[in-house]
C-alpha cells in the first residue's frame, strides 16, 4: 500500500498534465480530467456589438461636453465586461459567450454589414445605432437573430415601430418622463414651464414630458420656445432670464436632447427654480454614484476597463449581454423565436445591480427597471417612488403600460 507521501509526486505529476492539456487547447476543447475522462466542450455564442463609426452621438465635441443623458463613449467594454460578469454561471451550464465589436463606416454600410451577420449566423445582435438604423436591422435580421437596443430612447420602436425579435434594454423617453414626474409629485411641484427645443428630438422629449406631467397631475403653467443661434434677432429666444421671469412656476422643465441650451439653465433662472429635464434633475438608467445593490463594484470593473465612468448607454449593453447569458444558459435549445416568446413571458431574470430583478414586457420587448433620478454628482432616489401602485407590476408605472400599447408585433 503506498502512502500518502508516495502518493504527492503522482498527484502532482497528474495535476500538470491536466493544466498543460488545457493550456494547449486553448481552454476550450476537450480536455482530459484526473479520471481520464473526456470534459465536453463549452458552447460559445457570439455577440454581436454594431455600431455606426460616423454616429453624431459620439463626436468627439459630444463626448468632451459630457451632457447628461449622452453615450461616454463606445460600448464595446461594456458587452465585454457583461460577458465576464455572467461568466461564472455560464461555465457552469456548459456554455460561454463571445463579444465581437462590428462597426459600419457609415449608413449606407450598415445593410451588407447585417447581412454578413445573417449569414455567418451570429444570433444575439446588440445595437448601439440612432432609430432609423434599427429599422433597418430589424427587417434585414428577421427571425434569424434576437436584437436588443442599447442606447435609443425613442417611444415608437416600443410602439408603431416594434417588432417581434426587438428588445430593449435602455429606457424610453416615456419611461424617463415618468420617473421625472413621479418624483415632482411626491414633492408637491405641480406647476411646471416647459422650455421646448426646435429640434424633431425635443419635440419628441416634450411629447413624452406632456404625457408624464397629465399621468401624474404635473400642470404646464407655459410653455416657451428656446432656441441656440448666431443670428442677432434671435438673440432673447435664448436668455435664461428673460425665458423664465414669470412666477407662476415650481419648477422649470427642459426639453433639449441636444443638451447644449439645458446645461446653461441651473442657477441662471430669473427665479430661483429648480431645473428639471435635460439637466438639473435627471432621470438616467445608470449612474456612476449609485451606491448599492452591487454597483460600486460594477462601476469599478467598468472604470477599470474603459477608463472612464459607466453611464446609462453602457449599463444597456452590459445588461443586454447579461440577458442573452440568462437566456443561454437555460434555454440554448430553443429555437430563436422561442427564445423571444420566453425573454416576454417573464420566465427569465436578470441581475442588473439596481435592486429588484429584472425581466422583459410582453407587449413591446421593453425591460423593466428602476431609473436613478440625479444630479451631476449624485442620486437622489430612485424611481418608481414609494407610494407608486400599480395592479401587477409597480415597474410599469414606468413607461407605456400595456392597455396603452400600440405594439402588435408578437414572436
Amino acid at each position: 500500500m503506498r502512502t500518502v507521501q508516495s502518493l504527492v509526486p503522482l498527484i502532482l505529476a497528474t495535476t500538470a498534465w491536466v493544466v498543460r492539456s488545457f493550456a494547449f487547447t486553448g481552454g476550450l476543447a476537450m480536455v482530459v480530467g484526473l479520471s481520464g475522462a473526456p470534459v465536453a466542450q463549452a458552447a460559445t455564442h457570439t455577440v454581436a456589438l454594431v455600431s455606426l463609426a460616423d454616429d453624431a452621438r459620439y463626436q468627439s465635441r459630444r463626448l468632451e461636453r459630457r451632457y447628461p443623458g449622452h453615450p461616454a463613449g463606445r460600448l464595446v467594454q461594456a458587452a465585454q465586461l457583461g460577458a465576464s460578469d455572467a461568466e461564472v454561471g455560464l461555465r457552469a451550464a456548459g456554455h460561454s459567450i463571445k463579444v465581437i465589436a462590428v462597426t459600419a463606416g457609415s449608413a449606407a454600410d450598415l445593410g451588407k454589414v447585417f447581412q454578413q451577420l445573417k449569414s455567418d449566423r451570429v444570433a444575439y445582435w446588440v445595437l448601439d445605432l440612432p432609430e432609423a438604423q434599427l429599422a433597418q436591422a430589424v427587417q434585414v435580421a428577421g427571425t434569424s437573430a434576437l436584437l436588443f437596443n442599447a442606447s435609443a430612447a425613442a417611444d415608437a420602436l416600443r410602439g408603431s415601430q416594434c417588432a417581434a425579435m426587438l428588445f430593449h434594454s435602455y429606457p424610453s423617453q416615456a419611461m424617463l418622463g415618468d420617473a421625472l414626474a413621479q418624483y415632482l409629485a411626491a414633492r408637491s411641484w405641480r406647476n411646471a414651464l416647459v422650455l421646448q427645443g426646435p429640434e424633431a428630438a425635443d419635440q419628441l422629449q416634450g411629447q413624452a414630458w406632456q404625457r408624464a406631467a397629465k399621468r401624474y397631475g404635473i400642470k404646464t403653467v407655459d410653455t416657451k420656445a428656446f432656441k441656440l443661434s448666431g443670428d442677432p434677432r434671435e438673440r432673447d429666444l435664448a436668455n435664461t432670464r428673460l425665458l423664465t421671469n414669470d412666477r407662476s412656476h415650481d419648477v422649470v422643465a427642459v426639453m433639449d436632447a441636444d443638451g447644449e441650451f439645458a446645461r446653461t439653465l441651473p442657477y441662471a433662472t430669473q427665479q430661483p427654480r429648480p431645473v428639471v429635464g435635460a439637466n438639473g434633475l435627471v432621470a438616467l438608467a445608470w449612474h456612476a454614484q449609485w451606491e448599492r445593490n452591487g454597483g460600486p463594484q460594477v462601476n469599478r470593473r467598468f472604470a477599470r476597463q474603459a477608463q472612464r465612468p459607466m453611464v446609462g448607454q453602457d449599463w444597456a449593453a452590459w445588461v443586454a449581454v447579461k440577458s442573452i447569458a440568462a437566456l443561454v444558459s437555460d434555454h440554448s435549445k430553443a429555437a430563436l423565436p422561442d427564445q423571444a416568446r420566453l425573454l416576454r413571458s417573464g420566465q427569465v431574470f436578470v441581475d442588473g445591480a439596481k435592486g429588484p430583478r429584472l425581466s422583459y414586457r410582453s407587449w413591446d420587448g421593453q425591460l423593466r427597471q428602476p431609473l436613478f433620478l440625479s444630479h451631476v454628482d449624485g442620486v437622489l432616489g430612485t424611481a418608481p417612488l414609494d407610494g407608486v401602485l400599480h395592479p401587477v407590476e409597480v415597474m410599469d408605472t414606468l413607461g407605456v403600460d400595456e392597455k396603452e400599447s400600440t405594439c402588435k408585433a408578437k414572436p
